[in-house]
Order: C-alpha cells, then sequence, then structure tokens
C-alpha cells in the first residue's frame, strides 16, 4: 500500500464559529439577539446569547500548537490556527493533510445544540438554530462543494421540529444530524422513551444519519475528583460504549428497522468484547428480561445498524474479522487534542499493513460516501483527490508550530509537526 493514493474522507472533524456566521442566515427581526461572539476582560473570546457565555475550550482548537501548550483554559481566535473557523484556511489544512472530505461538528452549540435549547425564547432558540444549520451547508460546506459532509443540529426541545429540521435539511442534500449520547443526561427524555419517535421516524424516512459524539451528554466518566486529567482523557471513549449498550437494549432499533446511528469519536477495538459481551446477556438472560431481537443476535443488529470510526486504533483494525467492514470509518478529529493531522495518512499506513485493498478503500472513503449519501466525486476527480494530488496543493501551507504568543523554535530549528508526528524534526 502506497499512502500517496490513499483517499481519505473523515466523518469527524470540528469548525470553531467565526464571528460572522449568522450574517446573511437570521431573519431580520433577530438580527439584534442573535449569539455574538465577545472578547472578555481576561483577553478570551466567549459567545454570549441570552446572558449565558460559551468559550471555546483549549483543547478544542490545538491544531498547530506545541504540546506544551495544550490545556483546558479558554482560547481566542488570533491564539488558534485560522484553519479552525476560516473555511479557505480549512481546506489548506485538509490538503496539507492529505484529506479529501470532512464532517464537523460544531464548537460553541455544543454537540447536539444544547446551548440553543436553553434559550428562554423558544421561537428565538429555533430561528438560531435553523441560521446555524443554513450557514454550515450553504456557507461553509457551499464554499468547497465536494470537500463537506454537512451535518445538521436538531432542536431537541422538540421531537417534532426536529422532525421538520431533518426534512428540511434534506432537502438542502445534508443526510447527517447530532444526537446527544445519553439525553437523559441533558435532562430531556432517555432512547427507552417514544418521546423521540417523530425524529427516529423522519431519519429512517429520509435516509438520515444520526451522529452520537462522545461528550453530547454533557457529561464525561470521572473516577475520582482526585484523578488527574489523563484519566478523564482515557476513559472519553466509554462514553460511547455506554450509548453503544443504551441503543442497542433499547427499542429504538427494532422498532426503526431503516434508522442508522453512527458513534462518533468512539474507537472501535473495544467492539469485539462488546458484541461478545451482549449476545452472551441476551442468551443468558433473555428468558426473565424480556429482549427479544426475533430471529437475530444483538451483534448482528449492531454490526448491521450502527456506524463506528477510528483514529488510532491498530487493534480495532486488526480485529476488524469480528466487525462489518462496510461500517467502519475514519476519523481526523482536526483540531481537536487527538487529532493525527497533519500526519493521518502516516498512521494510517501503520494500521493498514496487511489489510486487503478492498477493506481499505471501504474504510477511508468508500463506506463514509455510501452512508452519508455523499459523493465527492461528481466534483472532484478521483486522480485529484488523493493524498499526493492534495498535498501538491499545499506546498506553501504553514505546517511549524506556532506558540499563542511566538512562533515556537527549539534553538534556530522551527519544529514541523507533520515531522514530529513521524518522529522526526526539520530545518525551517
Amino acid at each position: 500500500m502506497d499512502i500517496n493514493d490513499l483517499v481519505l474522507v473523515s466523518v469527524d472533524d470540528h469548525v470553531v464559529e467565526p464571528p460572522d456566521l449568522f450574517e446573511g442566515h437570521i431573519p431580520a427581526r433577530y438580527r439584534d439577539d442573535v449569539p455574538k461572539l465577545i472578547e472578555r476582560p481576561d483577553g478570551t473570546n466567549a459567545w454570549v446569547f441570552e446572558g449565558q457565555e460559551a468559550t471555546n475550550v483549549g483543547l478544542n482548537a490545538v491544531a498547530g500548537r506545541p504540546p506544551d501548550e495544550y490545556g483546558v483554559e479558554p482560547t481566542k481566535l488570533s491564539e488558534i490556527r485560522e484553519g479552525c473557523y476560516d473555511v479557505a484556511r480549512r481546506v489548506d489544512d485538509m490538503n496539507a493533510g492529505g484529506v479529501l472530505a470532512s464532517m464537523n461538528f460544531p464548537s460553541f452549540p455544543q454537540f447536539c445544540g444544547q446551548y440553543f435549547a436553553r434559550a428562554q425564547d423558544k421561537d428565538l432558540g429555533l430561528a438560531v438554530l435553523r441560521a446555524y444549520n443554513d450557514w454550515h451547508v450553504d456557507s461553509w460546506c457551499g464554499a468547497y462543494p465536494g470537500r463537506f459532509i454537512p451535518l445538521a443540529l436538531p432542536p431537541i426541545w422538540s421531537p417534532d421540529l426536529m422532525a421538520d429540521e431533518v426534512h428540511r435539511m434534506t432537502a438542502k442534500g445534508c443526510h447527517a444530524v447530532t444526537f446527544s449520547e445519553n439525553p437523559e443526561k441533558l435532562g430531556l427524555p432517555s432512547f427507552h422513551s417514544d418521546h423521540w419517535d417523530p425524529f427516529w421516524k423522519a431519519c429512517s424516512e429520509d435516509q438520515t444519519v444520526v451522529c452520537l459524539h462522545i461528550g453530547s451528554s454533557s457529561t464525561q466518566v470521572v473516577t475520582s475528583i482526585e484523578a488527574p486529567i489523563d484519566t478523564l482523557i482515557t476513559l472519553t471513549p466509554i462514553n460511547i460504549v455506554q450509548a453503544a449498550a443504551d441503543l442497542l437494549w433499547s427499542p429504538v432499533l427494532r422498532k426503526f428497522p431503516d434508522l442508522t446511528v453512527a458513534l462518533s469519536e468512539g474507537g472501535i477495538g473495544w467492539i469485539p468484547y462488546f458484541l461478545e459481551r451482549v449476545d452472551r446477556v441476551y442468551k443468558q438472560h433473555r428468558a426473565w428480561t424480556k429482549q427479544s431481537f426475533g430471529d437475530r443476535l444483538p451483534s448482528e443488529v449492531f454490526n448491521e445498524r450502527i456506524v463506528t470510526c477510528f483514529i488510532d486504533d491498530r487493534f480495532g483494525v486488526e480485529s476488524r474479522r469480528w466487525l462489518n467492514v462496510d461500517n467502519i470509518t475514519w476519523e481526523l478529529d482536526y483540531p481537536h487534542s487527538d487529532s493525527t493531522w497533519p500526519a493521518g495518512p502516516e498512521c494510517l499506513a501503520e494500521h493498514f499493513e496487511g489489510v486487503d485493498g478492498a477493506d481499505i478503500d471501504k474504510i477511508t472513503h468508500l463506506n463514509a460516501m455510501r452512508i452519508f449519501n455523499f459523493d465527492p466525486f461528481s466534483r472532484i476527480p478521483k486522480e485529484q483527490a488523493t493524498v499526493a494530488a492534495l498535498r501538491a496543493q499545499a506546498k506553501d501551507v504553514d505546517l511549524s508550530f506556532r506558540s499563542s504568543t511566538r512562533l515556537k523554535k527549539t534553538g534556530s530549528t522551527t519544529v514541523n509537526v507533520l515531522d514530529l508526528a513521524r518522529g522526526t524534526s526539520a530545518s525551517a
């Protein structure tokens, strides 16, 4: 396998929203009431909406930053890489990383629009959420056709409005919507309730994939208040394991047989044991728990209906024979702290040793294209979509580390993040 020939589609990246995102997308009567980006007394930025503030935490946008400057403190736009919030610079960074296309989750609205859901004026909240979705599809994704998979936010305070928004976004060519990995943690009904049925039904009808991103319950797995942050970061994927169990044992997938759910940023190495465990639980306990999957096993339903993805997961790729390779996808996670940008192709080279070329194509792009009804090749010829072809367009993109205050240097040598990911360093 030559990494230069790979075609890479990432199903989980993130956008840090620009200050002008609502311009041209909000009805005139709400123009003065939209969220606004302000500078706080400490110099950091925050979005303000109906008195509530939302900051961009440092770990959300560390692409191009020296690792010793990572942290959870709030930041400002001038301290982060332009590709986080400027779509033209984002495409430059995608080219530099050899990535053809990307699906971008929100930042300040939170993963399933919790920020807008907290609006006291729900009409305003809905107008702002729809304006956000229009900006995302028309201005962000629309600026570079074939480079972005559109993703919608749902008005989670009303399942009927959620269904309406799914249909509205489908008409715009959007076949993905975010939702919470555990809505009960947000003070809403759980997967086990029929409360969400209008939403599930709309997604089933429109072939819209429901994306459950880790952290979309606004909670994390915390073992102890004394535990270091390393513990929390290590256990972050456990949120998705919990969501998978909750969803699989709920009536949702059986009640809506055409519904597809994606587990975003949860990895895949845990899945073989999980599937073994759910099947054993089913066989051992269904007589008294009254669960029924008909003539199927829970593992079969999972493999058929649930889309998975990984950033850096060699064990998961080696365990693919226990999974449905047709539902495995890849993610870069730009610009978050777990991202392998700009060395995603180099990292994948280690994962794909001995993997069949057909499976590589499925994991790197074909599955994502099929699952999300996305066809970049209608806009970009395949020969121009490879890692080599894209990187050839990015020769002038600066990949050196940039400190929040100065260009990070080690002696007289500029540290290059691509070389660092490869385990080397290069002179400027």
